[in-house]
């Protein structure tokens, strides 16, 4: 609640002007920059002089409470939560898209990614895609390695001996006629091109759909799928990348207005790194990929906008006072005016931390007592 006070002087009399004159008043200003038009910054630029009080038109005054808490310093900068990873999926071989899963779904590897004529399109887990048929008469090679590898993580190699070697041996044969009977396919032991679809994740999300049924297979891709876990994204300005480390700790808070914490995941020069497309806009700017601590809280609040903060000094246990409630005293330092009754008293104090327009002070004061500031 804020009131009109009478000031007076430490020894009880109003003060006349020529004495008026001998304290200065100080304006507390907290700079706040724009971020990127994403966010805001609460840098720590506590105040300036402006002037002595004589020199400032006459303004109103209320109170404010002394608080004890917390404060911090720390950057704060808008982004987005969204599923990473985006992936396009290009289709190998020939022939017509038959069947599409819905956006959205999940699809995990060994499962129908599409289908093409008719028969289906799995997912595997690798890095290299798919070139050429895999059977008995191939020659060695890295794509059979990763193709065994599939085998052997799917169960259809258990009792055979299978080592994720670069030979398509008799046991690999076997594994692939058990791969192809789970299917429903004919078991041929022999993987065609064009029945598989290897990407680096072991389980998808379909993001957007890129094709339709009855497409003819092209260079276009059938579908950009992501990752299935959500992950904040942010591009701070260049001259605040100092505060974001590589495995570095950070809050981000999310729509509804509840926090997650989260780690640094990456850090990505140009381009939107691996959480989205953030637009040609920040072409030229560092991407920050973090990686969420509670996935089924970030899943409850979807893909949106974030706000992430990473947190430097913090002191707890604070008197805290509005960095307006400051004043400059003559000969240095810092003073507040503390309500007494219908008068007030000069109390000088120590300043700490000052962040988020809020200061940290020590000094003859205590929680709850009033101090004059502004209105």
């Amino acid at each position: 609640m804020s009131r009109t006070v009478e000031t007076t002087a430490p020894d009880g009399t109003s003060p006349a002007p020529a004495r008026k004159k001998r304290r200065k008043a100080v304006v507390a200003l907290v700079l706040v920059a724009a971020l990127g038009g994403s966010g805001a910054l609460a840098a720590i630029r506590p105040w300036e002089q402006h002037g002595t009080a004589s020199e400032k038109p006459s303004v109103s005054h209320g109170t404010v409470a002394v608080q004890k808490g917390s404060l911090s310093t720390g950057i704060q900068v808008g982004g987005a939560l969204s599923y990473s990873t985006p992936t396009p999926v290009i289709a190998s071989g020939h022939g017509t898209i038959t069947a599409l899963p819905a956006v959205g779904a999940v699809v995990k590897a060994g499962a129908k990614l599409y289908e093409v004529d008719g028969r289906p399109v799995v997912l595997l887990t690798g890095d290299r895609p798919m070139w050429r048929d895999l059977g008995p008469d191939i020659s060695d090679g890295p794509d059979v390695e990763q193709l065994k590898r599939n085998l052997i993580r799917l169960g259809y190699a258990d009792g055979l001996g299978l080592t994720a070697d670069q030979k398509f041996t008799r046991a690999t044969v076997i594994a692939v006629k058990r791969w192809q009977k789970a299917l429903g396919e004919k078991q041929t032991g022999t993987v065609s091109l064009g029945s598989v679809v290897m990407l680096p994740q072991a389980a998808v999300r379909v993001q957007q759909l890129g094709a339709q049924l009855g497409s003819v297979l092209g260079a276009t891709a059938v579908m950009t799928v992501s990752g299935t876990d959500l992950v904040a994204t942010a591009q701070p300005a260049d001259n605040q990348l100092s505060q974001f480390k590589p495995n570095g700790r950070v809050t981000v808070k999310l729509a509804d207005g509840s926090t997650i914490d989260g780690r640094i995941r990456s850090l990505v020069r140009g381009g939107s790194g691996d959480g989205g497309d953030n637009g040609s806009d920040g072409a030229d700017k560092t991407t920050i990929t973090i990686a969420l601590d509670h996935q089924r809280q970030a899943k409850q609040a979807g893909p949106s906008s974030v706000t992430v903060t990473v947190v430097g000094e913090t002191v707890s246990d604070a008197l805290i006072v509005p960095v307006t409630a400051l004043l400059a005293l003559d000969g240095g330092g810092y003073g507040v005016q503390v309500v007494s009754g219908a008068t007030t008293r000069l109390v000088r104090i120590q300043l700490g931390l000052v962040a988020d327009a809020k200061a940290q002070i020590t000094g003859d004061i205590q929680a709850g007592a009033q101090v004059v500031i502004p209105k």
